[in-house]
């Protein structure tokens, strides 16, 4: 009796995939994997695939092909007479050293991880993500520091020697 309704089952499924029935809705059918409709992804183009984002993950701070900065982050060492300066919408991360911000005007940037409003001469947390809101503003050695400063950059930035001069990229 049991295997009379298994074989009934299995007739009413195949009814039913082979009429038409089988359609998703909104019209479009069911496609077999393999098939024309649904065709299987070779090994190749996968290699192919993930050797073209592997170069263009290598290409820092280029525009990717919709003209949006490469998002990767860029490791900066600073030196004690050096200011980093970061454009709209850059992030800065204190990975090593005494850090102040610095700011053009009275407000400052934003440490996300902390939830607060960093203005100028703030001494800056190690691992905190800062972002930046509008140019004049980034961070400086403070002048007690000691050890060496090693910032995690995404965005457009620039330092500054302490006699004005631009630091070559």
């Amino acid at each position: 009796m049991k295997t009379k309704h298994i074989v009934l089952l299995f007739v009413f499924l195949s009814l039913i995939s082979f009429t038409g029935f089988g359609q998703a809705s909104g019209g479009t059918t069911i496609t077999q994997p393999g098939s024309l409709e649904d065709p299987l992804v070779t090994k190749s183009y996968l290699e192919q695939i993930i050797s073209e984002i592997k170069s263009s993950k290598s290409q820092v701070d280029t525009p990717n092909e919709i003209g949006m900065p490469n998002s990767s982050l860029t490791i900066v060492e600073l030196k004690q007479n050096q200011t980093l300066y970061g454009d709209a919408g850059s992030e800065i991360i204190v990975r090593s050293g005494k850090v102040m911000a610095i700011s053009s005007d009275e407000n400052g940037m934003a440490d996300v991880t902390s939830g607060k409003d960093i203005t100028a001469g703030m001494p800056v947390e190690l691992n905190h993500l800062l972002i930046v809101p509008r140019e004049g503003r980034g961070i400086k050695p403070d002048p007690k520091n000691k050890q060496d400063i090693f910032v995690m950059v995404r965005g457009s930035y620039f330092i500054v020697n302490a006699d004005g001069t631009k630091v070559a990229p």
